[in-house]
């Protein structure tokens, strides 16, 4: 699948989205349990495309690695601070080993066919960019999902597109662009049947994988 290798990312606000709920006084939950994409152009923010190229811009800025048991606690408590956030949200989390891998469906992030973030997901997004800067010695990859509706074409396009335009949000939150990687891989990676309409719903997703630095 094609990725964003260089370039930047410009984000045109909706009225009304700078509001930011989760700065301020407002502390980090400690539960453990549970506007238009503009042109990618120019901006200065590298989305680099190997994990080896991001591995050397970071520590070149001075971001440690983390090894041995340091990485899972690191993990368990970026992963504790985001479930807290998101519970509610519509948005799951997930853990892989030390992986942590959140579940964007479609019907929160995008309106039909389209390929901006609506507004109603900023305060979301708003979250997640919060926790991921204060664990940042991570990796995040930005990966768009469709269903097997349309030309696979078309499906790859816009599952490219819509993993751009979250990155932009993140990056217009301050996300490192160096830690990014942006990926379409359209109706490739089907987690559900394409047989049915609930099968396809759960297809049309973006998905932000979480990937400590070692």
């Amino acid at each position: 699948m094609k990725r964003l290798v260089a370039g930047a990312v410009a984000f045109a606000f909706i009225s009304g989205c700078t509001t930011d709920p989760y700065t301020g006084e407002q502390k980090i939950s400690n539960t453990a349990g549970g506007a238009a994409l503009g042109a990618l152009a120019g901006a200065g923010i590298g989305l680099l495309a190997g994990g080896n190229d991001r591995r050397n811009a970071l520590i070149g800025a001075g971001i440690g690695t983390l090894a041995g048991g340091a990485i899972g606690g690191y993990m368990d408590k970026q992963e504790a601070e985001l479930r807290g956030y998101l519970r509610g949200t519509g948005v799951s989390v997930t853990r892989n080993g030390d992986q942590i891998i959140l579940n964007m469906p479609s019907n929160i992030t995008f309106a039909t066919d389209q390929d901006q973030v609506i507004p109603a997901f900023y305060e979301t997004l708003n979250a997640v960019a919060l926790v991921i800067n204060k664990y940042n010695r991570t990796f995040v990859d930005i990966n768009g999902h469709t269903d097997s509706t349309g030309s696979a074409s078309y499906n790859q396009a816009l599952s490219q597109r819509r993993a751009s335009s979250v990155a932009s949000y993140l990056t217009s939150r301050n996300v490192d662009g160096r830690r990014l990687a942006i990926n379409g891989f359209g109706d490739t990676r089907p987690i559900a049947s394409n047989a049915t309409p609930e099968g396809r719903a759960e297809n049309r997703r973006v998905e932000i994988y979480l990937s400590p630095l070692t």
